[in-house]
């Protein structure tokens, strides 16, 4: 996040600048964090996954053959995790990029642009999503504009019809005279309308 960012938001420059100093460049956006979270957990589980790998084999015992055969079939198995977790970490990071581009286009409802995108074949450019950009102008100009926020701009002060404070109403009940009963007030209504 930048100063400019913060200023965006409603902030005065002066406290933009004093939420900056005191970041001091200690800055991480919520989707990476929960990125490098869910990473260290599943690196965590993998080591106790091998860590109890490798008691079962320390403890075991029997010929060369079948340890080998036993130490073939858990490479497989870790490779197999392995790729188990890149493909997840791959799909949060895609997740992730989504988001915050919906975020930025403004989007109203997050799940339902989502639902309306074609993800099937994405992939990341970087940061971004390759092709996100198109599908989400495509949104905005057609008939599911109502599903983002829009900026509009005032054309002019409106206008009204009727009263206006002001004005000399010629003919009405001057307002200095007040009617003391209700009598009086039907009189004057009558008498200034006519």
């Amino acid at each position: 996040m930048t100063k400019e960012q913060l200023i965006a938001m409603g902030l005065t420059e002066e406290q933009a600048t004093k939420i900056m100093t005191s970041l001091d460049g200690n800055f991480v956006t919520k989707a990476r964090f929960d990125e490098v979270n869910n990473a260290k957990k599943q690196l965590e589980k993998d080591i106790a996954s091998r860590d109890e790998q490798l008691e079962t084999l320390k403890n075991s015992t029997g010929d060369v053959e079948s340890m080998r055969e036993q130490i073939s079939k858990l490479q497989s198995q870790n490779a197999t995790e392995k790729a188990n977790y890149e493909a997840q970490l791959k799909q949060i990071k895609l997740d992730n990029a989504v988001e915050k581009a919906l975020i930025k286009a403004k989007a109203k409802n997050i799940k339902a642009v989502k639902a309306l995108l074609d993800l099937e074949n994405a992939e990341l450019d970087g940061e971004t999503v390759k092709g996100l950009d198109d599908q989400l102008k495509k949104l905005q100009e057609g008939d599911d504009s109502f599903l983002f926020e829009v900026q509009q701009q005032p054309t002019s002060t409106p206008k009204f019809k009727g009263f206006k404070p002001g004005e000399s109403g010629a003919g009405k009940v001057d307002v200095g005279t007040q009617p003391s009963s209700l009598a009086e007030a039907v009189q004057m209504h009558f008498t200034s309308n006519e």
